[in-house]
């Protein structure tokens, strides 16, 4: 049979009728020929990038990383995506230092993808190094692209840890030109807070609140901004509209929560404490202004209890150390008092009120001397507080200095007459110390006077009476720290 007649052979293996049927046969092929080659086997990457994406999308992170450990062994580490994910589950676990690692690899495998670049410089903004992270940026921005908003927006947060505020200004500006995003806004306004510029961080939030109406966390910042501004009414508004669209938002609790603390409403202060100590228990700022709640309602063990805890959760924070001290000096546990406020002096040696409650301290442990020194100083750090004046006198009234007890009651006089908006209860106790120093018709001039039942106490009693009011009105000075410490966390979340 010939090749024709081969060809002819139907494929289910019948011959074609009127052929005859032979047997075809071959020469024979030799063993070598006829084995067949084995393709060498290559590993083939990105292979199960789906299934590495599909555990990831779901927050599966155990089975992820299994899978990307398994992926890199197989690629010998030349797998990108598999490191791109584990750099971000690694990032996610608080392992910045090796994410960034996984990053760097990604970036040496593909130099010219900006996401590698980008993740790069997020992973050394975390760990503090600013100035490379922003380097890495520039180099992302470099790359021939789209503008992209987010590298401007981090370029501008770098400069602004680096203290190069208007030229953060302008990469923020410029991100918000491109894309109007919240955290922007954010930014632009903490740059204007940083300047001092109350007006222009309003106008930037004003702007970003009607851009995001339903935003809790732009509608809290600028009521902690009206707040800021003295402007309580607005700040009600803004806080309580925050309020609605979010009810558990812990920024906009804690910031309502200070206010009523401020206007004497520490019933409303701690329900609002309460809902945002099961959302956020771990706030050293919510926990100490709790305490000062408890220690207005004169439940000083409560309060030593809530500050103690708010001291835990933030060691080094002064003025939570100032509040403790105040409430030990309250109770009279005069070296405890001593203890907690000379810490608070150590991390904040420019605080009068501190150096104010430090000499009531050292008065009652017996060291009239660094009492007197301690007085001296906080005089010159706070020269406007009336307090430290009236506590001042009525110490060297105690210590039987006459004539300086004189003088400083004159320039408690004339910060009253200045400022407005005095404790009634100090002023009593002027009245009432000016009446035993009333030898000299100078000290007893010009002292604003009302009327008073007990101006005809005992100089103890005056003494006695001086510290509490010194207590009370320092207690409304820390909640007012404690405010600012909330804005501050404001801005920085």
């Amino acid at each position: 049979m010939n090749a024709a007649d081969i060809n002819n052979v139907v494929a289910n293996g019948r011959h074609c009728v009127g052929i005859p049927h032979t047997p075809y046969t071959s020469n024979p092929v030799p063993a070598v020929l006829s084995r067949a080659k084995k393709v060498p086997e290559c590993p083939v990457l990105g292979n199960r990038n789906w299934l590495i994406h599909l555990h990831y999308a779901r927050k599966e992170l155990g089975v992820c990383k299994i899978l990307i450990q398994e992926d890199l062994e197989k690629s010998k580490g030349m797998s990108e995506y598999a490191n791109y994910v584990m750099g971000l589950i690694l990032r996610h676990e608080g392992k910045i230092q090796e994410s960034l690692e996984y990053f760097q690899t990604c970036h040496s495998l593909n130099p010219k993808s900006v996401d590698n670049m980008k993740q790069v410089a997020r992973s050394l903004f975390l760990l503090g190094r600013h100035r490379l992270a922003m380097e890495a940026y520039l180099e992302a921005e470099r790359v021939p692209q789209k503008p992209d908003w987010e590298i401007y927006h981090n370029l501008g947060m770098c400069l602004m840890h680096l203290n190069e505020l208007e030229k953060a200004k302008g990469y923020i500006s410029k991100a918000i030109q491109l894309s109007s995003q919240e955290c922007s806004y954010i930014a632009l306004a903490k740059i204007c807070l940083l300047h001092n510029d109350i007006q222009g961080a309003l106008h930037v939030y004003t702007i970003a609140s009607e851009q995001y109406p339903d935003s809790a966390e732009i509608a809290t910042c600028l009521g902690l901004l009206y707040i800021r501004a003295n402007l309580f009414q607005q700040a009600f508004e803004k806080l309580g509209s925050a309020l609605a669209h979010d009810p558990t938002f812990t920024k906009a609790l804690l910031a309502a929560g200070s206010m009523m603390q401020n206007h004497q409403e520490f019933d409303v202060a701690l329900s609002k404490y309460k809902l945002a100590s099961h959302h956020k228990p771990e706030s050293a700022v919510l926990w100490s202004n709790i305490g000062l709640c408890f220690f207005q309602k004169k439940k000083y063990v409560a309060a030593i209890s809530s500050l103690k805890r708010a001291n835990y959760l933030a060691p080094t924070d002064w003025k939570i150390l100032y509040n403790l001290g105040l409430v030990h000096l309250a109770t009279q546990q005069y070296a405890s008092a001593f203890h907690f406020l000379s810490t608070s002096i150590n991390l904040q040696p420019n605080s009068g009120n501190s150096f104010m409650l430090l000499a009531l301290t050292l008065k009652h442990l017996g060291d009239q001397d660094n009492a007197n020194q301690a007085f001296q100083q906080a005089s010159k750090l706070s020269p406007t507080n009336a307090s430290i004046p009236l506590n001042f006198s009525i110490f060297l009234h105690s210590m039987g200095a006459q004539e300086k007890a004189i003088i400083q009651l004159k320039r408690f006089t004339d910060l009253a007459q200045s400022q407005k908006g005095q404790s009634q209860e100090m002023v009593d106790t002027a009245n009432s110390l000016s009446a035993v120093l009333s030898e000299d018709d100078n000290a007893t001039r010009d002292i604003p006077r009302t009327e008073n039942t007990d101006s005809e106490e005992h100089p103890e009693d005056i003494n006695g009476r001086g510290e509490k009011e010194s207590g009370e009105r320092d207690s409304q000075d820390t909640t007012q720290e404690t405010n600012t410490q909330i804005e501050m966390a404001a801005d920085e979340v």
